[in-house]
């Protein structure tokens, strides 16, 4: 099963996530995680992005969403809401939305922020707001989620977060790397039972 894993980042800490939740998933059987990015936008309208990234994963496609049995959604904070870049991209998907291609299909989001209460909650909930209009099933992490008692750091039952610090150099602690990887396993798990 391939399980997307599709987010923006701009300064590495939701790429990070990214990658372990991306563990995550790969440690259920017969699942993969593909991982793609969107590109950045620009405020000058003839501006544009190279089509494919200079590093990293490719960007995504409508067809990435079409292949896929789940999705992880993941963007950095940004005032309480998720990145335009990402927005720009959800924009898009009416095709999909009209299909009802991802109708019944699970899905989780991550985020990051610069700040202890820089809105982690917030910009999970707008993520999920479009993926409900899609029909989605929505996870979250469990309270049995071994460290979501534990953390002092990111880590909400709405999903994975990162407290990244204002000058963002602020490293995982193993609560948010255990809950990243916790929420892709569960991603994973509840995509391979949703497809008996």
């Amino acid at each position: 099963m391939d399980i997307l894993v599709l987010y923006y980042s701009r300064d590495g800490a939701v790429a990070d996530m990214a990658q372990q939740i991306a563990r995550g998933i790969e440690s259920v059987n017969n699942c993969t995680a593909r991982l793609r990015t969107v590109p950045n936008i620009s405020t000058v309208c003839e501006a544009t992005e190279d089509s494919i990234p200079a590093n990293g994963p490719p960007y995504v496609t409508l067809t990435d969403l079409q292949e896929c049995s789940g999705l992880a959604l993941g963007s950095p904070a940004y005032y309480g809401n998720m990145a335009s870049p990402l927005k720009h991209f959800i924009d898009t998907t009416t095709p999909s939305w009209l299909s009802g291609e991802l109708a019944g299909k699970p899905a989780a989001c991550f985020t990051s922020a610069g700040t202890m209460h820089g809105g982690h909650e917030t910009t999970l909930l707008s993520m999920m707001v479009p993926l409900f209009h899609h029909g989605m099933v929505l996870l979250g992490l469990p309270y049995s989620a071994t460290y979501l008692n534990e953390t002092t750091s990111g880590g909400t039952p709405y999903g994975a977060s990162h407290y990244a610090g204002t000058d963002h150099q602020q490293k995982f602690t193993t609560e948010e790397t255990e809950l990243c990887q916790q929420l892709g396993q569960r991603l994973a798990q509840t995509a391979v039972a949703l497809a008996k």
